[in-house]
């Protein structure tokens, strides 16, 4: 699975860019969402959830790549393991993260940071859909972030 997030503004429109792919099952699936107000942050973190609830089935090993060094050094450094120990005290994102650790707890998840737009064409991919999304009308609004900024 390859994400993608973007944000102009940061806060800003935004969207996610999802690619899922599964060679064992000759799999490939594209999702993606505009938000009208966000972080890109937010739309990095919600492009790996969103390919997380898109698998149906439990008990999966899912390698994620992510350009986003937020997201993949929360979860490969265990820093969501300290932020859920203080019950996110302080931490943004907190609706995003429980989401997340909903959405991980029935696979084995392993993230691997990618560095963006270096030509890797899935990862291309998802930009592309996420920068397509953020440009739509008739955006979504993106409620854990407009209840809290």
């Amino acid at each position: 699975m390859y994400t993608d997030g973007a944000s102009s503004g940061n806060p800003g429109p935004g969207g996610y860019g999802v690619v899922l792919l599964s060679e064992k099952y000759d799999l490939r699936k594209e999702l993606s969402q505009g938000f009208r107000k966000t972080t890109n942050n937010r739309m990095e973190l919600l492009a790996v959830i969103v390919g997380l609830e898109a698998i149906k089935k439990p008990k999966q090993t899912i390698l994620v790549y992510s350009d986003s060094a937020y997201v993949v050094n929360s979860v490969e450094k265990k820093w969501l393991d300290g932020w859920v120990k203080k019950d996110f005290k302080g931490k943004k994102n907190e609706d995003l993260w429980r989401r997340f650790l909903k959405a991980k707890r029935d696979h084995n998840i392993k993230l691997e940071w990618v560095k963006g737009h270096a030509g890797i064409p899935e990862n291309e991919k998802c930009d592309q859909l996420a920068t397509t999304a953020a440009k739509k009308t008739n955006l979504l609004v993106d409620e854990g972030f407009e209840k809290t900024n």
